[in-house]
């Protein structure tokens, strides 16, 4: 298959296999191959949105060493990093919501935890924030693998999605199963919340037959969003030495992704933000404050994490429209949950 076909399947809308989506990521990032995929999966998530762009907030309730230990996330205990629990307040966490509530361009609020979080006070603040923000605004959980009844428990308290990734390395690089977290995605589905997810964290160590696997893992549970993120390296981490893929190579995969992903999903996330990869098709952005696993500082507003503004205004640069009001992504019906191979 030459690109031309390539470009002529996307724009028939048809699904592509696992072996074309490996020659599409075997491109080199700077040949004229990748820049015509990415300019097609550029105008696929244009058209499936109107040129309009969503971003959306997360803050941490806590940061504290998580004895999860995944090798690339900050908070693992096993690098000493964050060596004191450190617990936002229901007051804090409501100034958080708020502020990201009341900018225009957020769409929703993401919560997010530590794997050891107390899931009691999870629901207790979750039903506070709840409160404050405005009708029709979308409170998203971004949490460890849930059993049915505590996925039932959060919907009750208000929120009306998850992010929940099957990441790069699952059961290697971390010590949660492919099909732990498979299930959780079921549970969340089965208890009306809305999933989104990303191909994650990857690194220059993972072959492009890895990462087809997970953009297809990820379209298979028709989620509100899918897309990719590159990995941070962690100063002192165990994959410090495989170092980090370049946005450009980034920005391809963002771009396969989309192309590999069916149309019912229209939204394609890349993180951290960047103009490159929303040329490439990435029409969703975070803006981050509190704990944040690919940084050291305790409030990542104050080293990586950017604001909601800061996030429209790379859009802008990328001459995306940004979207105001609850987010059309999760805006979505609950799907029934592909059964895995």
């Amino acid at each position: 298959m030459n690109i031309h076909d390539i470009i002529k399947k996307a724009r028939d809308g048809e699904q592509f296999t696992k072996g074309e989506v490996i020659e599409m990521l075997s491109y080199p990032t700077t040949s004229a191959e990748t820049a015509l995929i990415m300019g097609e999966a550029g105008r696929v998530s244009r058209e499936l949105t109107n040129n309009t762009a969503e971003v959306h907030g997360q803050f941490a309730l806590n940061l504290a060493p998580c004895p999860v230990n995944c090798e690339f996330c900050s908070f693992a205990s096993q690098y000493g990093i964050f060596k004191d629990p450190i617990e936002l307040s229901v007051e804090e966490c409501i100034a958080y919501a708020r502020q990201f509530d009341e900018t225009p361009e957020n769409t929703s609020v993401f919560l997010m935890t530590t794997a050891n979080y107390d899931f009691g006070k999870f629901l207790e603040i979750a039903k506070e924030v709840k409160s404050i923000m405005k009708n029709g605004s979308y409170m998203v959980a971004n949490v460890g693998d849930m059993s049915e009844k505590r996925t039932r428990q959060m919907k009750d308290a208000g929120f009306h999605g998850v992010y929940h990734a099957i990441r790069m390395g699952e059961g290697s690089t971390t010590k949660v199963s492919i099909n732990q977290r498979m299930k959780s995605v079921r549970n969340f589905q089965d208890a009306g919340l809305v999933v989104g997810t990303c191909v994650e964290p990857i690194g220059p160590e993972h072959t492009n037959e890895q990462i087809a696997e997970h953009i297809l893992l990820a379209a298979s549970f028709d989620p509100a969003f899918s897309g990719a993120m590159r990995r941070i390296t962690i100063p002192g981490s165990d994959l410090e030495n495989y170092g980090m893929i370049s946005e450009l190579r980034i920005a391809q995969i963002v771009a396969v992704t989309r192309l590999a992903t069916p149309r019912s999903v229209i939204g394609n996330c890349t993180h951290e933000p960047n103009v490159i990869g929303a040329y490439a098709g990435a029409n969703l952005f975070w803006a981050e404050s509190g704990g944040n696993p690919r940084d050291t500082k305790e409030k990542t507003e104050e080293g990586r994490g950017l604001s909601v503004g800061d996030c429209a205004v790379i859009f802008k640069e990328a001459d995306w429209n940004v979207h105001t009001g609850s987010s059309n992504y999760f805006n979505k019906k609950h799907a029934v949950l592909a059964q895995p191979e």
